[in-house]
């Protein structure tokens, strides 16, 4: 199964609640019908010469909520062609039913550098058509079942994205949006979920200008998402220093307060990463390893939540991160008084509700 799109369908966007035509002209929107943009090209499992799954693929009686987006960590080919594309989905495949023990491709969407779509996971296109349902992929651990995971052909931790790719990741997500009334907000990138680079540097820094192309394109307003820091190896800053109190917190005791992620901390994430069941796999096309990485939702399990008569390595954490930011706080690793006013401030001054408590999104403001 594959649907196709006219030339003039393709270039087809929604400005200020107007429909901007390939021609440049400007027409409205039927009289109280939602946008619906026209489909982009994409080429099914059959198309591109796909194994069969080796059990049944699972189809969710619900909608995704949020698209995830990845980078293969392949080569930046020169080949733009959709045999190039085709040839691409089948090595993936093979890569994660042979390499994985995986039923099927693990990503719902893949995107190659020349602009040609192709479905993943089977059933991915016509339950995307239908836009009801979500097939579960296996692209970002324990996002799966709430995620549409789209692969773009390449490594792009220092290489510019090509132009094709990027037009065809704008027309997917549109696509994605409208289908399922996914908020144009919730693009996201693999690494704000799990340790990994993925989709890469430069990728994940254009993902702001994909919100917005897409908000654009259907009529959202975008709020772009607050997302956990990427901690690398070679990092330093109070950010490292707060990650090493909260690493000694955890029993870490031989990990150095130095403010450097070097060999000693790196491990000492490493272990965590492994003892609290967090996958540290990089993108899922591929899976080199990236030694030494943390982030995405591994924070939630190392910054607890901290208030009231709070006291030790963790407060000594948030006061670091504190007086980094300005604040005047003790390094007496207690939560009253002074440490508490100063989290109820910062609160404010990022318009979250002050209550004084250092929960989560506390933790991800202040780790930035």
């Amino acid at each position: 199964m594959s649907l196709r799109r006219s030339p003039l369908a393709r270039r087809s966007f929604l400005v200020g609640g107007l429909t901007v035509t390939a021609a440049g002209t400007l027409g409205l929107p039927a009289h109280g019908a939602p946008f619906r943009p026209a489909a982009p090209s994409i080429s099914g499992c059959d198309e591109w010469g796909a194994r069969e799954p080796t059990s049944a693929i699972d189809v969710l009686d619900s909608k995704p909520t949020k698209i995830i987006v990845h980078h293969t960590a392949s080569a930046n080919v020169d080949d733009t062609s959709q045999a190039q594309a085709f040839a691409l989905s089948r090595a993936i495949q093979n890569h994660h039913m042979d390499g994985n023990g995986w039923k099927d491709t693990g990503q719902n969407f893949t995107n190659s550098r020349g602009g040609w779509l192709t479905e993943g996971r089977h059933k991915s296109l016509s339950v995307l058509t239908a836009g009801s349902q979500h097939v579960l992929g296996a692209h970002a651990g324990d996002q799966n079942s709430v995620s549409l995971g789209i692969e773009n052909e390449g490594t792009y931790t220092s290489a510019d994205v090509p132009a094709k790719l990027w037009t065809t990741l704008v027309e997917l997500c549109t696509y994605m949006i409208a289908q399922y009334g996914i908020s144009a907000s919730a693009i996201y990138g693999h690494r704000d979920f799990m340790s990994t680079e993925c989709p890469g540097e430069v990728l994940y820094g254009r993902l702001p200008e994909l919100r917005e192309a897409v908000g654009a394109a259907v009529g959202q307003h975008v709020v772009h998402p607050v997302t956990w820091l990427l901690l690398k190896p070679g990092a330093t800053g109070p950010a490292v220093t707060a990650t090493q109190y909260l690493l000694r917190a955890q029993g870490a005791a031989d990990v150095p307060v130095d403010g450097v992620h070097g060999p000693q901390t790196q491990a000492a994430t490493t272990r965590f990463l492994r003892d609290h069941h967090f996958e540290t796999a990089t993108c899922y096309a591929t899976r080199i390893e990236e030694p030494g990485l943390f982030g995405g939702t591994a924070w939630t399990a190392l910054a607890p939540v901290l208030s009231g008569d709070g006291q030790g390595d963790a407060v000594r954490a948030l006061q670091t991160l504190l007086t980094s930011r300005g604040h005047y706080v003790p390094a007496d690793a207690h939560y009253a008084g002074r440490t508490a006013t100063a989290v109820s401030d910062f609160q404010a001054a990022n318009g979250l509700q002050p209550t004084g408590v250092a929960d989560h999104e506390v933790w991800k403001r202040l780790l930035r």
